[in-house]
């Protein structure tokens, strides 16, 4: 029988006493998004099709001029290790690059982005959606979002780092604990996840 997990602590000072339930309660029976696997420097229509099952609401119109975009995309995949972690040395230059690569497509953002790129790279890339954005927000104040969409985008992941990264030891106890159900998330899934249980 296992013992109390430590909880997880957000910066906005909500503390999740039981994140292993709370994760479990999310993921319900079925956890078909965060299963699917594609090699990792390849782009495709299927990486995006996946994404809808996901939630993101990729059109087909937008699929058409994402996959316009296909070779800076994968260029900028190739640059990041496949097992990168947010939780361990950042390639940030190449995440800027690989954000880039999505600027200027109408009606893409980062919560369409971030979702379709997140199985690309699970343990580095969170998915910013709407809530994701709004927790960011509410906790870094008058951040500044100046830049290019690449470099917006990556000033979101950094915020994101700064929940992770106090709490990495307990998401990886639960980590652990997932595995055993056969659940396979990484620290940064499972952060998402409880970001969302507290904000919705």
């Amino acid at each position: 029988m296992r013992g109390r997990l430590t909880g997880i602590v957000l910066r906005n000072g909500i503390e999740i006493a039981d994140p292993l339930d709370v994760t479990l309660e999310f993921l319900g029976g079925s956890s078909s998004y965060d299963a699917f696997e594609s090699p990792a420097s390849s782009f495709d229509e299927e990486d995006l099709r996946h994404a809808n099952r996901g939630g993101a609401r990729i059109s087909a119109a937008q699929i058409f001029a994402i996959l316009d975009r296909r070779n800076a995309i994968e260029a900028a995949l190739r640059r990041i290790e496949p097992d990168a972690s947010l939780a361990g040395r950042v390639p940030w230059d190449a995440l800027v690059q690989l954000f880039d690569a999505f600027a200027d497509i109408g009606g893409v953002g980062f919560s369409k982005i971030t979702k379709a790129l997140h199985r690309k790279r699970p343990a580095l890339i969170p998915m910013l959606d709407s809530v994701v954005q709004r927790y960011l927000a509410s906790v870094d104040g008058d951040r500044d979002v100046s830049g290019t969409f690449g470099e917006r985008a990556t000033a979101l992941v950094r915020s994101y780092k700064r929940d992770l990264d106090p709490n990495v030891a307990s998401l990886q106890e639960i980590q652990r604990e997932l595995a055993r159900r056969d659940h396979r998330l990484t620290e940064v899934r499972i952060l998402d996840l409880l970001i969302w249980s507290v904000s919705v």
